[in-house]
């Protein structure tokens, strides 16, 4: 997972976070946003790090 799978799992969170006002009986919508956000922040995260080690190993 790299930069860009982190900003689109963050911007698609986003969207069912804070703009889907709808629900499902079986899933909160609203709770699966903020997972796809915090799980966006972790890819970003671990391709800022691999980035790091790759640069510091050159």
């Amino acid at each position: 997972m790299g930069f860009g799978v982190g900003v689109f799992l963050i911007l698609v969170g986003a969207i069912l976070a804070f703009a889907v006002r709808d629900a499902w009986s079986v899933m909160d919508l609203t709770m699966v946003g903020y997972i796809c956000i915090g799980v966006g922040v972790l890819a970003l995260l671990l391709a800022f790090i691999t980035m790091a080690n790759r640069r510091r190993q050159l």
